[in-house]
């Protein structure tokens, strides 16, 4: 029996549309819609939650059926009406949880990461952690739960999501018509705005209803200024993922008594400690000033995402013939590389030392799968005979660590 995971695919089609996106900036001279440094950012963070996806979503969709199947509220029919009932019901509980995303300190730590991009295009769209998504599933457990079919709402949350991806560009403008009932590029351009007028509105996903009832609904008056209020500064794929746990902790052990304490993980965002952030940078040397406007090393970038892409289709096509030491060595030799990917953006140089780290991991799963891991010594004397008798570690700084 076939057993193909057809997903794959959903990545080629994701790029086709940023290609297509990016060539009508062009075309309509707003080159400024797409900056190198964010968009390889955007999509780095994406590659890794559709990689981790693979191993968790399975568990989503089962939780979906236990809830259902013990726990169901009403026995609900499936019919057109019911449909429309669904689509209705997923929205609303998209936007309370979208809303607390940004309201409750422990929910933002994951949802951040969201609007880190100072860019709004298809890439922004793929700023989705996995966190997200395992504090997302647990919303969505509402549906089953009040008699909706896993089936059924596993067919609308992929509606849900295509819809929203294009929500995430700049190349259609104002529909003001449109606007009565669904959200738009231009309505969710607001959401993602840092200008305090825009600020904490627009949470629904596909409708206005629920923004207009609780009173978060905004259209754009001026053009929006995207990305976070204290912008990051930092392109490092960890910190970008860990940064707000990190100042949730720092502001939870500077707190005095229970009361404060609490607030730190489960009060608002904006009370937080804005001074937190950027002592945090630079104690964990995040805090740099770096010139990338003619990066040397963008073919070699462009090389790394374009293999991880690679992987992450090849993986997701074939994961169910694949045994637990394929799974682990494609799991982290892509990690390693979006790790690696940051780490360029930053100009560390430990990059050097994790260039090996990976050689060295595709070394020991290939002598793996040949059944000769005893000759691993190999691979390792060579790398140390080559940057002894070649120099190599002096020609990887010169190219890589440098800018124009």
């Amino acid at each position: 029996m076939e057993k193909h995971n057809y997903l794959a695919f959903a990545m080629p089609a994701f790029f086709l549309f940023v290609f297509l996106e990016y060539k009508a900036a062009q075309r309509k001279k707003k080159p400024e819609l797409f900056k190198y440094e964010s968009s390889i950012s955007n999509v780095s963070i994406g590659i890794a939650e559709r990689l981790l996806n693979l191993f968790v979503a399975a568990s989503f969709y089962q939780l979906y059926y236990f809830v259902y199947d013990n726990y169901k509220i009403f026995d609900i029919p499936a019919n057109w009406i019911i449909w429309i009932g669904l689509i209705l019901a997923t929205d609303f509980v998209w936007y309370w949880y979208h809303r607390l995303g940004h309201e409750v300190n422990v929910f933002w730590a994951a949802h951040i990461v969201h609007h880190h991009s100072e860019e709004f295009n298809f890439t922004a769209a793929a700023r989705i952690t996995t966190i997200q998504a395992v504090i997302r599933t647990a919303f969505w457990c509402l549906l089953p739960l009040f008699g909706f079919h896993p089936t059924m709402v596993i067919t609308m949350l992929l509606v849900h999501g295509a819809y929203s991806f294009f929500t995430h560009t700049q190349i259609v403008g104002r529909i003001e018509w449109l606007e009565y009932v669904f959200i738009t590029p231009s309505l969710h351009g607001v959401h993602h705005a840092s200008d305090e007028k825009y600020l904490d509105k627009n949470y629904g996903d596909m409708f206005v209803f629920w923004d207009k009832m609780f009173g978060t609904f905004q259209v754009e008056e001026e053009k929006p200024k995207y990305g976070l209020t204290h912008p990051l500064k930092s392109y490092s794929f960890l910190w970008q993922h860990f940064h707000y746990y990190f100042e949730i902790y720092e502001s939870y052990r500077r707190a005095n008594g229970l009361k404060n304490k609490w607030k730190a993980v489960f009060g608002s965002p904006a009370d937080m400690d804005q001074d937190i952030r950027p002592e945090l940078e630079k104690k964990f040397l995040q805090d740099r000033s770096l010139k990338l406007n003619e990066l040397k090393f963008k073919g070699y970038l462009a090389f790394q995402i374009a293999l991880c892409t690679l992987m992450l289709m090849w993986f997701t096509y074939f994961i169910a013939y694949q045994d637990i030491a394929d799974k682990l060595f494609t799991a982290t030799f892509i990690l390693i590389t979006l790790i690696n990917c940051g780490a360029l953006l930053e100009q560390r140089k430990w990059i050097y030392y994790l260039e090996y780290g990976r050689l060295l991991l595709l070394s020991a799963y290939l002598l793996y799968n040949q059944g000769y891991v005893e000759y691993l010594f190999i691979p390792i004397a060579v790398m140390i005979f080559a940057e002894k008798a070649f120099s190599l570690g002096k020609w990887y700084r010169d190219y890589i660590l440098q800018t124009k």
